[in-house]
């Protein structure tokens, strides 16, 4: 076993505040790098150490990863935490980490670099016996063999980068004229977005429901499944509301699909938290579609169903710790709803609003939880994405969890800056939200019926 007797954080907001939280029930002190523009923020204030690592920008400091390692040289530090995004996902970063001395507290750069190719996970999980959306079998040669391919399959396709997320370098095409003038354009965003320009091919699912599998594994192979999320209600691809379980999978299809993740994820010996991620159309299939090394920012919603702590248990199994449960010790108990809070003026695009808050209250009582680093006085920088935290409502049923998160909504102020909490609220009252009726196309919806409410007010 490795001696972690303290950690940096290499990241910043809600999630750095969760892991030093975590540290600290594990008496294990913690160290913060900040940039200049988070220099107030509460991760700095509640960690043992703080090291601003440079100006604003994440090039000059969340990304640059000579900073980050002389950070946790000088202050001691034993293990490197990345939480989500910035160099979670960077197989080089992990690679500097551990030829430096420090313990990575996430899956080996070989895991990261395989998965993070969409076209290596998609050939890597075909073999492990997944199920794959039809389409290319790895990066496309150009756009004679899109065409071939999607003649085949039948259109409507969806052209992918390779070594994308987040919606970049994607394209649907219904039709082949479609297809030619999207091919080029997918490949220029892939290529300005990851300097790499390499797209696939994949049959474009309409209305599926996005659900992933949390993973967790000890790297010699042992790996269990916490149940799924439902991850649907988003927008160009961003997350907005999480729900665990899911409403629309049976115990049967849970076990399969959860078995299935579990055999992908041990098939290349997984360590740590990983997540699945699924569509399921509407006739009941499902399709491997990526997988996300990495903590979630919806990890709450599986550990307020499960009573695990993800968290905690990523930093004892990097320090050489067996995995606390195995399989027969997970159990889905109750519902949980998580709404992410962002800076946003939902009704003009989601434009981003930082600016400061001069009010904040957030709401308490049975079955709430609020991750969040903001408070009243903070200034949201402009600089990094726009979540200032996460409102989780757990319940016995998914209808008192849905109730909670109402009234949790109701209660909360954010005074200063525009949220997304208005949105949540439209989302929430919607009829098919209540019946658990979704797929990647409801806020859309939402936002198309409010557009034409509005509009008929206003006439």
């Amino acid at each position: 076993m490795k001696a972690i007797r303290r950690v940096l954080i290499a990241n910043r907001g809600e999630i750095a505040l969760r892991v030093i939280r975590a540290c600290r029930e594990l008496d294990i002190a913690t160290v913060a790098v900040f940039s200049e523009a988070d220099r107030d923020s509460m991760h700095v204030r509640l960690a043992d150490e703080s090291v601003c690592i440079g100006p604003p920008a994440p090039a000059q400091s969340y990304n640059y990863i000579a900073r980050i390692i002389s950070a946790a040289e000088v202050t001691g530090a034993e293990a490197i935490h990345p939480g989500y995004g910035f160099l979670s996902e960077n197989a080089h970063f992990v690679e500097v980490c551990e030829s430096c001395g420090f313990t990575f507290i996430g899956p080996g750069a070989e895991m990261i670099r395989r998965m993070g190719d969409k076209a290596e996970a998609k050939r890597t999980m075909k073999v492990a016996g997944l199920p794959l959306v039809p389409g290319s079998d790895g990066v496309l040669s150009g756009v004679d063999e899109a065409l071939a391919i999607a003649r085949t399959i039948g259109f409507p396709v969806i052209i992918k980068a390779s070594a994308g997320g987040g919606g970049r370098g994607m394209r649907i095409a219904w039709d082949e004229r479609q297809l030619r003038a999207s091919y080029g354009i997918a490949q220029a965003e892939a290529g300005a977005a990851f300097s790499n320009d390499a797209v696939y091919l994949e049959k474009y699912i309409v209305k599926p429901r996005h659900i992933e599998f949390q993973l967790f594994g000890d790297g010699h192979g042992k790996v269990v499944h916490l149940g799924e999320r439902e991850c649907s209600v988003q927008r160009n691809h961003q997350k907005l509301i999480e729900e665990a379980p899911s409403s629309v999978l049976t115990p049967e299809q849970r076990t399969h699909m959860g078995e299935l993740a579990a055999r992908g994820a041990a098939s290349i010996g997984y360590r740590n938290a990983g997540t699945m991620e699924f569509l399921f159309d509407e006739t009941g299939s499902f399709y491997f579609m990526e997988m996300n090394t990495r903590i979630q920012v919806e990890h709450p919603v599986t550990e307020q169903v499960t009573g695990f702590d993800l968290v905690k248990e990523q930093i004892l199994v990097a320090a050489g710790e067996p995995m606390s449960f195995g399989q027969e010790d997970v159990h889905l108990t109750g519902h949980a709803i998580e709404c992410r809070l962002n800076a946003e003026d939902f009704e003009h695009g989601f434009r981003p609003n930082p600016g400061q808050i001069h009010y904040w209250y957030h709401p308490g009582g049975p079955g709430l939880r609020v991750d969040s680093h903001v408070y009243g006085g903070y200034v949201v920088p402009p600089y990094y994405d726009s979540m200032i935290g996460k409102l989780i409502a757990y319940g016995k049923n998914r209808s008192e969890a849905l109730r909670r998160m109402e009234i949790a909504l109701e209660e909360m102020i954010v005074d200063g800056i525009k949220t997304s909490i208005p949105f949540h609220k439209l989302a929430l009252k919607h009829p098919r939200f209540r019946a658990g009726d979704l797929d990647t196309g409801f806020v859309e919806q939402v936002l198309k019926e409010h557009e034409a409410a509005r509009a008929a007010t206003v006439s």
